[in-house]
């Protein structure tokens, strides 16, 4: 069975990250996918330059219509900007039962905020409890714990440890901001711990990496894998994709990832 991937997000017109990539991540992992819209943005490899949020109603609408026709087989939550969507989108999933990945993209690769600094604690408190499992950054965990960025391997999993703590099914901290030459991912769940390594390739190309690993992490769940083995595919799959991002000729800036990267299992 193909699996019907709901991704709620925000829209980059440039195609590395946002919906685009989700869409591009969840088709290349052999999911169905469909997005639901929460902003659209005008940006481009260098930045953003300007965020439009769609309305709850609108958003609200979109989520309704999906849910009364289409069975779902799990969603992938990205960004989401201000406590109003926050609290459309949580409302709107009320009674869903399947597994969802947010993913709490607080701030573009240029820099810009994308997250609302009074959105973080609408955040925290209506879908991180909702969420199977929460895929942060390092900046991003910060952010949620009201902490420093962890700067090693242990104030990492300290901080994913305390992510759990406050509700969500696992954590999927990803480790590429460490100063390492491996770039680490650590999956907490109540069952233990899975570490998930891999070497650390130079590229300037790294642009969606979050969206397209949250989404095809949303994909291999929905195939009905062990989160643990949907963890290491998708781990596989995304750094098969930042490898191939040179082949691609995108932007002046940081450019996207190669979403449709010749597949090696694993």
């Amino acid at each position: 069975m193909i699996p019907n991937i709901l991704s709620i997000a925000g829209s980059d017109p440039s195609g590395g990250a946002g919906i685009q990539a989700d869409i591009k991540s969840i088709s290349a992992n052999g999911g169905y996918a469909m997005a639901v819209i929460t902003g659209l943005t005008a940006q481009n490899t260098r930045g953003v330059t300007s965020v439009e949020m769609v309305s709850a109603s609108m958003i609200m609408a979109q989520i309704a219509a999906l849910r009364a026709d289409i069975d779902i087989h799990a969603v992938k939550i990205g960004m989401l900007g201000d406590v109003a969507t926050i609290e459309t989108v949580a409302n709107a999933l009320e009674g869903l039962d399947v597994p969802i990945v947010l993913d709490p993209v607080m701030v573009a690769k240029g820099g810009d905020r994308l997250l609302a600094a009074d959105a973080v604690a609408a955040l925290r408190e209506r879908l991180l409890p909702r969420a199977s499992v929460l895929t942060p950054n390092l900046p991003e965990a910060a952010d949620l714990l009201q902490t420093s960025e962890a700067k090693t391997l242990g104030e990492m999993r300290d901080h994913a440890l305390q992510l759990k703590a406050m509700g969500c099914g696992a954590v999927l901290i990803k480790g590429g901001h460490l100063a390492h030459d491996m770039a680490t991912d650590l999956l907490i769940t109540s069952r233990g711990e899975t570490t998930l390594p891999a070497q650390r390739f130079q590229t300037r190309n790294t642009h969606g990496t979050g969206c397209t690993l949250s989404s095809a992490l949303a994909t291999q769940i929905g195939f009905g894998h062990a989160l643990p083995d949907a963890a290491r595919l998708a781990k596989i799959y995304i750094t098969g994709a930042i490898i191939a991002a040179d082949d691609l000729s995108v932007g002046k800036g940081h450019g996207p990832v190669h979403h449709f990267h010749p597949r090696t299992e694993g």
